[in-house]
């Protein structure tokens, strides 16, 4: 059997055959072939399959690919087509190859071959936030804006794509394959002048400051600094650039720039303020989306006599809930990403351990008690008088690989009752998250379920963790000690994405937990308590977004009995749904008049009906006949024996299954009237005509 080749001797024939006449052409059939989707009417999760194929090359591999073909000067000659599908044959042996060879190499595969963060259009849109306050400096020194940059950068892409299905169309035409693909990625100055309405000058700029210059002699290691990525612009002989993607071209543009200010020593100050400022910035603004601006604070200061005992980067406030989150703007070095352990520990205290580190300070301060809290405005903040839940964010900034295996790894961090497991993140996680969970309820109820499983789900990046949470609802049961999620989990997820921010055609919201229940008395519920955020119904707003699809649709037919009860007879009418795993429940009240006593009534009856189910956890919601929340009720604490309880509950009737009561509920909801376009009270979505009056 043959001794498999190391490392270094992959690469060596990679650089060879990459060298060879032509081989541009094989680069540019292979990014067609891993790169393209192809779309029939509106895209859809299933056109995302083959972007999660294990035989396609991922980016990290192209980039090798086109950085070792860069160390000879680009030779465009046309090859047969049988050369270049021996080229192409002959990369993917070799890939295949150097992805075994790396197997076994600690952190560097993980980092290597992690899934990308961060979304090609995420890069796109954040660039003028994120280098805004810097653009008199790029125009004096660069010639070009953020804002005009990425207006080039666009139009390179748009072209790219008409390019594409130009030939596409040819393709089929002809019925069979061009001699290349490379014009699909071949571009002239002037096209791009005259088609992004930018003037020739500052696209020339554009292109020398983006353009590959050097022989790439740095480059003999796949982890080693790579010019390409910096620069994606490849020139070629015939006054023309090349851009093999639109993720290559994006990325740079999102990376490169605070390097360059960097080198620049008396602007180097400024450059890391402005850097810092908007990881703060942006994410105080995602936040703010999601809780309203008035509940979000930048840059708490903990005072506590004289001095200042802490500092929240972004401080969010919601009922008795509070997010601590704190920002940082580092990135892995090259020595880290080669393997470096040393360097590897350095970088991740650097941007992952101080924060959280900080984080946790702020929060036990915060719980102490007898802080003032002051924020940036000058303006004192005042806290819940009590705190339920502190949730810890750690933010970067930069795409950062293989993030959720390295804070597996290596993050040191504490609990508490109340201080629940960190949350890390970069900041196109903020904006996935933000974008998809745009209510508080929402948002704090998967930050719950994800960091309870922070110690049993292992997946590529926390956007598979997301995609699985929107199709069927992260929290998992005890049966499993640890779960395993795939890349392709997340394709509904991926394509949400680009509808919303890319503009193709499609569904927006993936099929699942922000789309089954839409109309039901359930989805009005949860609006209802997450409007209020009242502490004594923010509980049972967690407890109801953690229910199963069955739970979920129990909870709207019960909701419809009692409320139609009440419009009908004008009289209280109580329903209770029961869980045995873990034992708790949820007591509806339906109240024409709510009062007092109708509190007191309540709180008996929840009272009760825990200590019979031997429940440490019982809800209470009462609604009025029109199904809006009037007040609440959350015991929580462990059941005990009572005597007094004993003889109270004696003669309760025990708690019916739904299953056995509620053909019982629906027959007697079917005697009431309803009207033939009424909502069916089955829960169905459907009119009362064309459900269950059949």
């Amino acid at each position: 059997m043959e001794k498999p080749r190391e490392e270094p001797q992959i690469l060596e024939y990679l650089a060879t055959l990459t060298g060879s006449p032509g081989y541009v052409h094989a680069v540019a059939h292979i990014c067609h072939r891993d790169n393209v989707i192809h779309i029939k009417d509106k895209l859809k999760p299933s056109d995302m399959d083959r972007l999660f194929s294990s035989k396609r090359l991922i980016r990290t591999e192209l980039t090798t690919l086109i950085g070792l073909m860069v160390k000879k000067p680009l030779n465009l000659s046309q090859q047969p087509t049988n050369v270049i599908e021996s080229y192409v044959k002959r990369t993917d042996a070799l890939m295949q190859e150097l992805h075994n060879s790396m197997s076994y190499s600690g952190m560097r595969e993980p980092i290597f071959y992690g899934t990308e963060s961060a979304y090609a259009f995420q890069y796109r849109d954040l660039v003028s936030e994120k280098y805004g306050a810097d653009d008199a400096w790029m125009l004096k020194i660069k010639g070009f804006t953020s804002g005009q940059a990425r207006t080039i950068a666009k139009t390179m892409c748009a072209l790219m794509n008409e390019k594409g299905m130009r030939l596409l169309a040819d393709t089929r035409t002809a019925n069979a394959p061009p001699a290349t693909w490379l014009p699909a990625f071949e571009f002239s100055l002037d096209e791009v002048a005259f088609h992004s309405g930018v003037e020739k000058d500052i696209v020339e700029t554009f292109f020398r400051a983006f353009l590959f210059a050097g022989d790439n002699s740095g480059f003999k290691e796949v982890d080693d600094f790579n010019e390409v990525a910096a620069r994606p612009l490849l020139p070629t002989d015939r006054g023309t650039v090349l851009l093999f993607s639109d993720y290559a071209i994006y990325e740079a543009l999102y990376e490169s720039p605070f390097f360059w200010m960097w080198d620049d020593r008396s602007y180097r100050p400024t450059a890391a303020k402005h850097r810092g400022a908007f990881t703060e910035q942006f994410a105080a603004r995602r936040l703010a989306w999601v809780f309203g601006r008035e509940h979000v604070h930048t840059n708490v200061n903990l005072h506590r006599g004289k001095g200042i005992v802490g500092e929240a980067d972004v401080l969010a406030i919601y009922g008795d809930r509070l997010i601590i989150l704190q920002a940082k703007a580092k990135k892995l070095t090259i020595a880290a990403r080669k393997g470096n352990d040393n360097q590897l520990k350095a970088d991740f205290a650097a941007a992952i351990q101080d924060s959280y580190d900080q984080g946790w300070t702020c929060a036990n301060e915060l719980l102490a008690g007898g802080c003032r809290l002051v924020d940036d405005n000058k303006k004192e903040i005042e806290l819940p008088r009590s705190i339920k839940e502190v949730f810890l964010f750690s933010l970067v900034s930069e795409h950062y690989p293989a993030l959720a295996f390295q804070v597996n790894q290596s993050l040191k961090f504490q609990t508490t009752d109340v201080i629940r497991p960190p949350f890390v993140m970069d900041v196109f996680l903020l904006d996935t998250l933000t974008e998809m969970l745009t209510t508080p309820l929402r948002l704090l109820g998967y930050v719950k379920f994800r960091v309870a499983v922070s110690d049993k789900l292992m997946s590529g990046h926390e956007l598979t963790a997301l995609g699985y949470h929107l199709k069927q609802n992260l929290r998992l049961d005890g049966q499993h000690d640890l779960v395993v999620l795939e890349d392709s989990v997340a394709r509904d997820l991926d394509v949400a994405m680009m509808v919303r921010r890319d503009n193709q055609p499609g569904d927006d919201t993936p099929v699942g937990i922000l789309t089954k229940m839409r109309g039901t008395r359930y989805e009005s519920l949860i609006k209802e308590i997450e409007s209020r955020a009242d502490p004594a119904t923010l509980e049972l707003g967690f407890h109801l977004l953690s229910l199963d699809e069955d739970s979920c649709r129990n909870v709207h037919r019960v909701l419809e009995i009692v409320t139609r009860k009440a419009q009908i007879d004008g009289k209280l009418h109580d329903i209770t749904l029961a869980l045995s795993t873990p034992p708790c429940g949820i007591s509806f009240h339906c109240n024409p008049t709510p009062s007092l006593e109708a509190i007191a009534v309540l709180e008996t009856h929840c009272a009760a009906r825990k200590y019979q189910q031997r429940a440490t956890q019982w809800f209470g919601v009462s609604v009025s006949p029109a199904g809006q929340v009037q007040f609440g009720v959350t015991l929580n604490f462990p059941w005990e024996t009572s005597d007094e309880m004993e003889r109270f509950t004696a003669d309760m009737k025990p708690v019916s299954k739904v299953r056995d009561v509620l053909p019982q509920y629906l027959r007697e909801v079917s005697r009431i009237k309803l009207g033939r376009n009424d909502p069916c009270h089955c829960g169905s979505g459907l009119k009362y005509k064309k459900c269950c009056l059949r």
